[in-house]
């Protein structure tokens, strides 16, 4: 993760599409609290798609 990173980027540079944001947030819980509260520096598992 970098400063300014949102789990909708990535989602998009990984999946091409934004709105699968939710399949990130789901396999990284309970690490994640809530998609919105991700931190530089973190690690995140990205499931295949």
């Amino acid at each position: 993760m970098a400063k300014g990173d949102t789990l909708s980027a990535i989602a998009k540079k990984f999946y091409g599409n934004a709105n699968l944001y939710p399949k990130i947030f789901e396999a990284n819980k309970p690490m994640l609290s809530h998609p919105d509260k991700i931190y530089p520096g973190q690690l995140l598992r990205i499931p295949k798609n």
